[in-house]
């Protein structure tokens, strides 16, 4: 007999997704962070090493529509703790490496799995998480993105100097084991039963419009933030700050990125309505930075640094829970929009931010990635009056719902089709020409 999830305690279970979701970007990042004392003993370059960071946010991106359908037919604790398993197992074959060609299918397989992340907690959050706290609970699992940063430059700080970037790697594979074991607590009402749910109602054109400009808006950002977070040290150095300092300032600026996705989270649950407008003014707040980061000052990249990479990178959780009252029944489908967005700016930024920086310089590079950020606040801004799309979709997942309780009514009623849906839609409060 399955037992119902508990509808209360709902934080528990979204610390742990945070955690799933810490754990299953910490490839990527940690191969960054460690790619300097890698290249010696795998015989690669620095460039080899970029290129296999790519390929795992691309299988990331690329790989999402199927990881969305999968994330949609697991139970939530299974996608998440298989997301967690198969970053640790991906770190702990990396520890053992001989040869840079292993890290190719190994970040390949961890970034699919990664993928399956941000639908399976758009699923968490719809059915854990009250109305009035989800975007604070999607803050909390957005701010994985400030972690997967954070953890990797602790390890460096601490573990790779004394015993070397293999022991470092093996510790970041512990970390997301524990992860994938408390998945279970992430257990919601609908995960022992996700292929008997209704089907979703079919996507509104507006929502769908809405849905491409989101994803567009979140990889134009991305591309320039992520470009801070994959050159930092080195623009760091070009604008006169040691690199012992400026490893200081990476750890600083991803835990100030945490503390912002939850603050915004908060408040954002306080005024839900205007959530648009406040991921459009962090974008734009990116932009100020990466303009300030080009200036090639100590002063200036200190301020810009910080700027984009905690206000300009955390709008992530905001735009989810968006994307969740954009799509009430699709809560899958408002994972993948972010996801999509976020990883395809990822792909991008290593290697057309180190390519601009070679051909043009430092400076030029970090003014183009503004550029980018600038272009995705003015495109997020065009939808924040995009309340009737929000109202319709809605509207159209009410309906559904309530045309699939009629049917299953119907018999029991005893009346027809019509008379049934009649009393759900009064039920459901909707106007009558819906």
């Amino acid at each position: 007999m399955n037992r119902p999830a508990p509808r209360a305690g709902h934080w528990p279970a979204v610390v742990t997704a945070a955690l799933a979701a810490t754990a299953a970007v910490m490839p990527g990042f940690t191969v960054g962070a460690l790619a300097p004392s890698m290249q010696h003993d795998l015989h690669a370059t620095r460039t080899t090493l970029g290129l296999a960071m790519s390929a795992f946010y691309a299988a990331s991106a690329l790989g999402s529509p199927a990881a969305k359908r999968l994330a949609a037919r697991l139970p939530v604790p299974a996608a998440l703790a298989a997301a967690a398993a198969v970053a640790a197992l991906a770190m702990l074959a990396l520890s053992r490496a001989g040869h840079v060609a292993v890290l190719f299918p190994v970040l390949v397989a961890a970034g699919f799995a990664n993928a399956l992340v941000q639908p399976a907690a758009g699923r968490l959050i719809a059915a854990r998480a009250p109305a009035r706290r989800r975007a604070l609970a999607a803050g909390t699992i957005g701010a994985a993105l400030g972690a997967g940063t954070l953890v990797p430059g602790l390890l460096v700080a601490l573990v790779v100097h004394p015993y070397g970037w293999r022991a470092a790697m093996v510790i970041a594979g512990l970390l997301a084991l524990v992860a994938a074991a408390l998945a279970p607590l992430t257990r919601t009402p609908a995960a022992d039963r996700p292929r008997t749910a209704p089907a979703p109602a079919p996507m509104p054109p507006a929502v769908r419009r809405m849905l491409l400009l989101w994803a567009a808006a979140a990889a134009l950002s991305a591309t320039g933030n992520n470009a801070v977070a994959s050159y930092f040290v080195q623009l760091g150095t070009h604008s006169g700050v040691p690199d012992g300092l400026a490893g200081d300032l990476l750890a600083m600026s991803a835990v100030i990125a945490i503390a912002v996705r939850l603050a915004a989270g908060a408040l954002a649950d306080r005024a839900p309505r205007g959530d648009r407008a406040v991921i459009a003014v962090m974008m734009l707040s990116g932009a100020a930075g990466l303009a300030l980061i080009a200036a090639g000052s100590p002063a200036t990249f200190l301020a810009g640094a910080v700027l984009a990479f905690s206000a300009g990178w955390g709008w992530t959780g905001l735009l989810l829970a968006a994307a969740l009252r954009l799509l009430p029944d699709r809560a899958e489908n408002a994972g993948h929009t972010v996801q999509v967005g976020v990883y395809t700016g990822a792909t991008i930024a290593p290697f057309t931010f180190g390519a601009l920086s070679a051909s043009l310089g430092f400076a030029a590079a970090a003014l183009l990635a503004a550029a980018a950020a600038l272009a995705a606040a003015a495109l997020m801004a065009t939808t924040t009056r995009g309340g009737s799309a929000e109202r319709r979709g809605g509207q159209d997942a009410a309906r559904h719902r309530a045309e699939a309780e009629a049917r299953a009514a119907r018999p029991r009623r005893g009346g027809g089709d019509r008379d049934g849906v009649a009393v759900l839609q009064e039920r459901a409060r909707l106007p009558a020409d819906l």
